[in-house]
């Protein structure tokens, strides 16, 4: 992968904290807050990460997979969590190689629309299925996640950083 000037090497991320953050991601999500329209929804910042950074490992199955459980622990319609994330996947990997030349606040910025369609397709499958309007409180919660970007990605890259060597035999 062509890297841009100045950004270190990365150590090869390991599958199971792959995993790990997801089904951390699901936690977070699962945690009983009560439904608050603004709330976000930290599994869909962590899937657009994992897909950005290895979309090899990270893609469209899984990201139905985590939908359907978020769709059973929802009591939503089956599906609803599942399509959203699923298109939020194809886009992610979609833009990663381009995603990946900007800065991480520049990235917040690409992303955010990603996160807005996600929820609008959740909200369009809400409102076909005769759900309530959540109010326009429901706008902030794409533009959090895209807030909460910055730090998903130093959380989640933090493990894969190379320590500084000061050995002088190897040049990386």
């Amino acid at each position: 992968m062509i890297m841009r000037p100045g950004q270190p090497l990365l150590l090869p991320a390991n599958p199971f904290f792959i995993w790990f953050s997801l089904l951390a991601a699901l936690l977070i999500n699962m945690l009983p807050l009560g439904r608050i329209p603004w709330r976000p929804d930290v599994v869909a910042v962590v899937l657009v990460f994992w897909s950005v950074h290895q979309p090899l490992r990270i893609g469209i199955s899984t990201a139905f997979l985590f939908g359907l459980a978020m769709d059973v622990h929802q009591a939503a319609l089956l599906g609803q969590h599942a399509l959203a994330y699923t298109a939020l996947t194809y886009f992610a990997i979609t833009i990663h190689r381009r995603l990946l030349w900007f800065k991480v606040p520049s990235q917040a910025v690409q992303v955010l629309p990603l996160f807005a369609a996600s929820h609008a397709i959740e909200l369009a499958l809400r409102m076909v299925a005769g759900g309530a309007f959540p109010g326009p409180q429901i706008v902030l919660a794409p533009v959090i996640e895209a807030i909460l970007w910055p730090i998903v990605t130093i959380v989640l890259l933090a493990p894969q950083r190379r320590a500084p060597d000061p050995d002088e035999n190897r040049p990386l």
